[in-house]
This record gives C-alpha cells, structure tokens and sequence, in this order.
C-alpha cells in the first residue's frame, strides 16, 4: 500500500514565536484526532528547523526542509546543504518547487543533482514537477511535467526511486484562487505513474506517493484526495492554520 503523506510548506511565513505556536497546536491536534495511518511532514523556514525539531520528537510527525543546495559544502553564502539538514533531523526536503524553478531558476539539471545530494545524505526527498497556465493551454502539458520527471529523476536506480516523492504542482493553481478539479489532477497523477511504470515497472509506480500540490485546502482536500492516484497533498497556504491543516490530514 501506498504512503499517504501531507506535507506542509510555510514557505517565507511565520516569525518565530508565531511558529512555535503553530507548530505546538498542530502537533498537539494531530496527535490527539489522528488514528489513520498517514505522514505528516512540517516545513518550516530553515531558520526554525532546530527550535521546531524537539516539538516533534516522540510525535506523529517528521521534520522537512523547504530546499537544500546541490553541493555537500563549500562556498556558496547563505545556502544550506543536505548534510547540514541531516546533522538537525531533518527527514524530507522539498525539492523544485514551482517558486524555486521561477524565481531562483533551477534547472531539471540541477534538480537532479539537488536529488542525488539528498539521497546520498539520507533525505527524502518530495520532487516538484508541474505547468504553467500558458504550457496548460497551450502545449503539451503532460509531455512537459513528464519531462521533468525524465530530466531530473530518471538517472536513478530503482532502489533509489523507491526513496523519492512525487508532488504535481499545476503552477496555474497555486496562489490563483483556482483550483485542478479532482478530474484533472487525477488525470495527471494517473499519467505521471505511468510515466514512472515506463521506466521502473509497476511494482515502483505504485508504491511511489504523488501529492496533489495546487492550493488543496480544507475545502477541497477530501474530494482531492479520493481520487485513485491522489496520495496526499503538499499545501501551502492551509499549513499555516492549524485547524485547515488538521483537516487536510485528516482527509488524507
């Protein structure tokens, strides 16, 4: 059986008193009305990994990492690296995401690169992929978020891809106020897995998670997640409300 997994992305949010509460309610919720077996993963700014980490310690819930440089050390300022990560007890970290392939412009290239530093280092990492509005109506969409998977991912052995997350990201629906309907991302993780059976065969597609990551929120969690290929969500926006986020978790 599939993991299910819901990770929490607070991207640049939350000083860190405001984190701190936050991370307490969540723990203290998930830990009481959370009996199903799912994942929970929080990602908080890099800056509270080590004030967070003791919150969870004997909790339902593992620590994550919103991005980790491509190289093991050396002199890239203000940068963090996967060994870094690993010596705090971070466990996951979110590699690609839409905002870093935008605005920092990271490649499929060094995406894969960012992967192989991770696994090297213990990490799991939860790979980013997704399409533009423009790409959405327009091109080849599937063909596009299929080659990220190829360009950034495929190089690895089947052992190894049993140690990575799948998070699809439509880009047009994150932040927008629109949302995939639940036909349209199971359309897509459906085509990403097969994409994967192509590859590493059936037994590795489907035990790999892939999250629906394009604004699911308390709302929508559930419908999204009933979806057959659908393995839990990386969210954004609801992680930064403990009750939104609860009852994303619980949806999963």
């Amino acid at each position: 059986m599939r993991k299910k997994l819901v990770a929490g992305n607070w991207k640049m949010n939350k000083t860190a008193d405001e984190g701190l509460a936050l991370v307490s309610e969540v723990v203290n919720m998930v830990n009481a009305e959370v009996t199903a077996p799912v994942t929970v993963v929080l990602c908080p700014p890099a800056l509270y990994l080590t004030t967070i980490k003791p919150y969870l310690t004997g909790s339902k819930l593992a620590l994550g990492a919103q991005n980790c440089h491509e190289k093991a050390a050396g002199a890239y300022t203000g940068e963090i690296s996967a060994p870094m990560l690993k010596s705090v007890g971070v466990e996951y970290v979110i590699l690609g995401h839409s905002e870093r392939r935008q605005y920092f412009g990271e490649t499929n290239a060094q995406l894969a690169e960012k992967v192989n530093i991770a696994l090297e280092n213990g990490l799991t990492p939860i790979f980013c992929c997704g399409e533009s509005q423009e790409m959405r109506e327009n091109g080849d969409y599937v063909g596009f978020v299929k080659g990220q998977l190829t360009d950034s991912l495929f190089h690895l052995s089947a052992e190894q891809m049993a140690n990575i997350v799948i998070a699809y990201e439509p880009i047009w629906a994150i932040g927008t106020g629109l949302t995939a309907s639940s036909a349209q991302a199971q359309d897509m993780h459906y085509e990403l897995r097969q994409h994967l059976a192509g590859k590493y065969g059936d037994g590795v597609a489907q035990n790999t998670s892939i999250l629906y990551g394009g604004s699911a929120n308390a709302q929508n969690a559930a419908e999204l997640f009933s979806q057959p290929d659908v393995d839990g969500g990386l969210i954004g926006g609801a992680s930064l409300k403990s009750r939104d986020f609860l009852t994303v978790v619980k949806a999963a």
